[in-house]
């Protein structure tokens, strides 16, 4: 009863209920996962037509937004990782119930929900979680750190080209990679104009698949 403060709320059922909440997260994780490779997939094919067309600063321009797809992938998987981790500390927290009748402080919960609330994807439901836990006794409280974004374009304006090449070479079978720089530094300067002008142009009609894939990220 004391355990729970002033919540009328019963400890199982809390438990119960938090555990339903990481289950309903996780599921949207893995929508949001698969929502994205379906972007991903559109990027890959008009990479490999713009690769076709020989329009290789578009192909530099999708593989950066291929990239920005596989990083958000892997912090999601990374979410969902840590989301099991408390999951099956709730199982563990009801087998307590049962047999003590009272919760128990857990350090593994602690670090995950601390990673958690800096997940964007997450953050919302797992910082009014945290706090029940708190006052459930399960966690301790944690420092207030508000989420700062994971600098994707500033990690992306430095991303080593060797990262953009090797997508490349993934994407077009080996015939893109290090070859456009060499390529065009043997261009007239007047087609070098010409290439860029047609790639300014072209990279507009890239613009709504860069947001659909911005949109899911966020």
């Amino acid at each position: 009863m004391g355990l729970f403060g002033k919540t009328t709320k019963d400890p199982k059922d809390q438990v119960k209920e938090w555990t339903s909440t990481l289950r309903k997260q996780g599921y949207q994780l893995e929508r949001q996962i698969k929502a994205i490779q379906r972007e991903e997939m559109k990027v890959k094919k008009s990479l490999t037509d713009a690769a076709k067309k020989g329009d290789h600063d578009v192909c530099k321009i999708l593989a950066k937004e291929i990239i920005r797809a596989r990083k958000s992938i892997n912090r999601i998987h990374t979410t969902k990782a840590q989301i099991n981790s408390v999951q099956m500390s709730m199982n563990h927290q009801l087998a307590t119930l049962r047999v003590a009748g009272s919760v128990e402080k857990s350090t593994e919960v602690m670090k995950s929900m601390q990673n958690l609330v800096k997940m964007p994807e997450v953050a919302k439901t797992m910082q009014e979680m945290s706090k029940e836990m708190m006052k459930a006794g399960i966690i301790e409280e944690m420092m207030e750190d508000t989420f700062e974004g994971l600098g994707d374009e500033e990690e992306l304006e430095e991303e080593a080209q060797e990262e953009v090449d090797k997508v490349l070479w993934e994407l077009t079978a080996g015939q893109l990679g290090t070859a456009p720089s060499a390529v065009s530094d043997t261009l007239p300067e007047a087609e070098v104009e010409g290439a860029t002008a047609a790639t300014s142009s072209k990279t507009e009609d890239f613009s709504d698949m860069q947001e659909r894939l911005e949109a899911l990220r966020s």
